[in-house]
């Protein structure tokens, strides 16, 4: 296959990767406490170095570059902005941290989503109302539907004699982090709860998504040309060299 085929396809697979990562960003941009994905590029190495068959570095014909791939996506996890919504049970964390959800697996993940509410049985879980909120002992949060109750700054919730401080903690390193679905991230790392200086939260408002649906839209038009830009050029190579091999043969 002609050298430039190479690139081309290569280009061409890394442009639908990157369209794969903003097509689920776009698919979130409404997803409160959602942090977009970012694909990271690399130059590439020839194709024979890629294949073990030359040295990078030998001054050798192969000793070029190979186009670009994709080597890995990060998070971006810069806060949205806050939206004010009136429902006392949306909370919306002011700083860094992150609220404990109980997973369907039984584990503990966090989550930056505080679109919250009260299941049947009085428990505080996310919106889907499948996964409990839990305090910062990791245990259940529950409310009793007919009392009224209030929920500090710093992210205690106060209902008659009882109060509980909502899990919120931070990861020693957000390169710690694994999105597990659902909003949810599982920690690989050391996580420390916030101190008392640091819970922050906001009543009544949420975390809106890190994805903005304007710029999500200019990256996949970019991306998109750029892809089709590829597949033309490995087209218009291979009638190039189809025509080179039929007049060579005639």
């Amino acid at each position: 296959m002609p050298y430039g085929m190479y690139i081309s396809a290569e280009g061409a697979t890394a442009q639908a990767q990157r369209l794969e990562v903003i097509a689920n960003n776009m698919a979130n941009a409404d997803t409160a406490g959602f942090k977009q994905d970012v694909p990271l590029f690399q130059a590439r190495f020839a194709e024979a170095i890629q294949r073990g068959q030359a040295q990078a570095g030998d001054h050798s014909m192969n000793d070029i570059g190979g186009g670009v791939k994709v080597v890995g996506v990060e998070t971006d996890y810069s806060p949205g902005e806050l939206k004010r919504t009136g429902n006392d049970l949306d909370l919306a964390i002011n700083g860094k941290g992150f609220f404990h959800v109980r997973g369907e697996d039984g584990q503990t993940y966090l989550s930056r989503a505080g679109e919250f509410q009260l299941n049947a049985q009085g428990q505080l879980v996310t919106q889907n109302g499948q996964r409990p909120v839990l305090d910062q002992q990791n245990g259940e949060i529950k409310l009793s539907r007919d009392v009224p109750f209030d929920i500090s700054n710093d992210g205690f919730i106060h209902q008659g004699s009882t109060t509980y401080a909502i899990g919120m903690s931070k990861p020693e390193s957000l390169n710690d982090m694994v999105k597990v679905g659902h909003n949810m991230w599982q920690p690989t790392g050391t996580v420390q709860p916030l101190e008392l200086k640091e819970r922050n939260v906001r009543q009544g408002y949420v975390e809106t998504s890190g994805a903005n649906p304007i710029r999500q839209m200019m990256a996949m038009i970019e991306t998109t040309r750029a892809f089709e830009a590829n597949t033309k050029l490995i087209q218009n190579q291979d009638s190039v060299t189809g025509t080179l091999i039929s007049r060579v043969l005639t």
